[in-house]
């Protein structure tokens, strides 16, 4: 504690509130992480199923799809916070707090997911997928135990990499009042010139960045074996 008093005292008489904002970004991350996940995988499988060569080919569909993901792709994340802020008021009853992050922060980082999870399953060799068809299993079927199961491994390290590029959202999104590390370093660091209550928070980030590549990087050699 003397320490952190020495080289960081704005962070070290705000401790509580530090902790707060860290607990704040956890929530944010996984919250919107696990929303995310469920969303994206559901787009790209659509994705898979439905291009010219997939099992169930539909060009209306997968144009449509594949042309919002692009779009909400191509709009940087401070403006598209803004964009959603009626929305983000009218589905949660606020646009700020850890509460308000949430809605952006899903719909910010599901068109990037998708994407990865697609080319993670499209990674899978195309003869596992004939055979599986040669065997008559349905199209169900081929999704759980084709797709998503052989996809695993490269499934786990897009969601690290994801996960983050979302760990960075949540510091975006402390501009707008959505809490977090990144609310606390604007609010101290870079509005009242309190210079280690930026670098506590960077600090802070990079080693839980290091925590979750360290993590990921287990489970991808516990699956890929």
């Amino acid at each position: 504690m003397n320490i952190l008093a020495q080289w960081f005292p704005n962070v070290a008489s705000r401790l509580p509130e530090f902790i707060d904002s860290f607990v704040q970004t956890l929530v944010m991350v996984g919250v919107s992480g696990l929303i995310s996940f469920i969303f994206a995988t559901m787009l790209a499988i659509v994705l898979v199923l439905t291009q010219r060569d997939g099992l169930v080919p539909h060009p209306v569909v997968f144009n449509t799809v594949d042309k919002l993901i692009d779009l909400f792709r191509s709009i940087p994340f401070v403006i598209l916070v803004a964009a959603l802020v009626p929305f983000t008021r009218a589905l949660v009853g606020t646009a700020i707090g850890t509460k308000g992050a949430i809605f952006p922060l899903v719909i910010g980082v599901t068109p990037f997911f998708a994407r990865q999870i697609q080319a993670a399953i499209a990674g899978i060799d195309p003869g596992l997928v004939e055979a599986a068809e040669a065997m008559g299993m349905s199209t169900p079927k081929i999704v759980l135990r084709v797709y998503l199961r052989e996809s695993i491994p490269s499934i786990v390290r897009v969601t690290v990499i994801t996960v983050i590029s979302l760990v960075g959202l949540t510091a975006i999104v402390g501009i707008v009042g959505g809490g977090g590390l990144g609310d606390f370093a604007i609010r101290y660091g870079y509005q009242r010139y309190m210079v280690d209550a930026t670098y506590a928070t960077v600090i802070v980030l990079v080693a839980f960045i290091a925590v979750i590549e360290f993590i990921g990087k287990q489970l991808v050699v516990l699956l890929q074996h």
